[in-house]
């Protein structure tokens, strides 16, 4: 079943956060992440107004899990650390949607 991970990220320094830009997408491909979106216009309608948002879907549950664990992801988050905060999630799909 399809599960989502989901994120608001405030980017508080860009040249750092470059890096996260940079190696992420090995991770989120060898995964068979798809994102659905991913910063863009947003408005926001109740709760704090965050910066940015994103969204994947991937495969499964475990597929999600196992990209946010995997070397090349962690790799990834540390070249962010300290240039951004983020809110990261993952939840699984609706069955049948």
């Amino acid at each position: 079943m399809t599960a989502y991970w989901i994120a608001h990220v405030t980017v508080t320094d860009p040249a750092a956060y470059a890096g996260y830009q940079a190696l992420a997408p090995a991770a989120f491909a060898r995964h068979g992440a798809q994102f659905l979106a991913r910063g863009g216009l947003s408005e926001t309608l109740e709760g704090p107004s965050l910066d940015r948002h994103v969204v994947i879907a991937f495969p499964s549950l475990q597929a999600a899990r196992d990209c946010y664990h995997s070397p090349e992801y962690q790799a990834a988050r540390a070249a962010r650390d300290q240039a951004c905060i983020a809110h990261v999630v993952i939840v699984d799909g609706v069955e049948g949607a």
